[in-house]
């Protein structure tokens, strides 16, 4: 191939990991997020692993309220 070709290639879109999605999901669920890195995540994170992360993560924060909620309850 010659230099021209290579150079030509279309670019693809490298996809990040199920981890970074939750971590995405984790900081905006703190409400902490730099527009900069929200644009990054909107370019490279999978839609898919935003929303299972974000059930995952509501999960989470559910069962937490639940046994505050039973701990505080049961004294």
């Amino acid at each position: 191939m010659s230099e021209v070709e290579e150079t030509t290639k279309p670019q693809v879109k490298q996809q990040a990991s199920f981890f970074k999605a939750m971590k995405a999901v984790f900081w905006s669920f703190l409400g902490i997020r730099k527009k900069n890195d929200y644009e990054q995540d909107a370019a490279k994170l999978n839609p898919v692993h935003v929303i299972i992360a974000g059930l995952i993560g509501a999960l989470i924060f559910i069962s937490t309220l639940v046994l505050i909620v039973r701990q505080v309850v049961a004294k």
